[in-house]
């Protein structure tokens, strides 16, 4: 996969002050710290997933949107290489967006990569009622979803409306590789 990482950084701080909110506002809001707020928009740490969901939810936005920004628009063809890449610092997660969110289209598709023995836990969904459409391409796929857990096999695939806690864990001992495709309501 060639690198093509986001200017997330960027992004977070441009959204903070589209909405006129300082980084003590975003701080409650989103529950992570101002320190740490301030660290993510100057690029001397990068956001955890984890952290990007608190994130999304915060903008009430989904994470298709947080990362969609820069593709082509109108473009009906995405070339990989402008596909944005990124990779969680603390699991190792990769995260490309295949169909990157945009106007006028109300899905996006998420090719994610979770190295073995790795968890991404989210609290809480970005925005309530996504309907999701998880498919596994490669490897093997712990997905709970509230008290629900789901095994996934290659070619299984898990439709769910995200409204509960949630999280992906690769069992091992390969990589788990799948494609997401989120719709909003």
């Amino acid at each position: 996969m060639p690198e093509t990482e986001p200017d997330i950084s960027g992004r977070l701080a441009a959204l903070r002050k589209a909405r006129d909110w300082r980084l003590e506002e975003l701080a409650e809001r989103s529950g992570v710290s101002r320190a740490t707020l301030s660290r993510i928009e100057r690029g001397d740490t990068s956001p955890t997933a984890v952290v990007l969901g608190q994130l999304a939810r915060a903008f009430g936005i989904t994470m298709a949107e947080l990362f969609g920004f820069g593709a082509p628009v109108g473009d009906a063809r995405i070339a990989r290489s402008d596909q944005p890449l990124w990779e969680d610092p603390a699991t190792g997660f990769r995260r490309r967006s295949v169909s990157p969110a945009s106007g006028g289209f109300r899905g996006s598709v998420v090719e994610g990569e979770l190295p073995p023995g790795a968890t991404i836990s989210y609290s809480v969904p970005p925005l309530p009622d996504l309907e999701h459409h998880l498919v596994l391409l490669e490897g093997a796929l712990v997905m709970t979803i509230g008290d629900e857990r789901h095994d996934l096999s290659p070619g299984d695939c898990l439709r769910f409306r995200l409204n509960a806690p949630n999280a992906y864990h690769a069992p091992g001992p390969k990589p788990a590789r799948y494609l997401l495709t989120v719709i909003t309501p």
